[in-house]
């Protein structure tokens, strides 16, 4: 008997590495929301701080 027929099939498959299929019909509207929301956080961050280095800029070299 071959090594093959002593073990199931599903042993063979590292489970950490599948996952299921995405489901296009019926999204998780948490992780969508979760994306965009954090998506426009850092945007906003990232705008906030540009305009704070500028002002900085600005007022280092007596432009303002």
């Amino acid at each position: 008997m071959t090594f093959n027929r002593l073990l199931p099939r599903a042993a063979f498959f590292r489970r950490g590495f599948h996952s299921s299929k995405t489901d296009t019909v019926n999204p998780n509207w948490f992780r969508v929301s979760l994306a965009f929301g954090t998506s426009a956080l850092l945007w906003g961050l990232l705008f906030k701080q540009h305009s704070a280095d500028d002002h900085e800029y600005k007022v280092r070299n007596g432009l303002e």
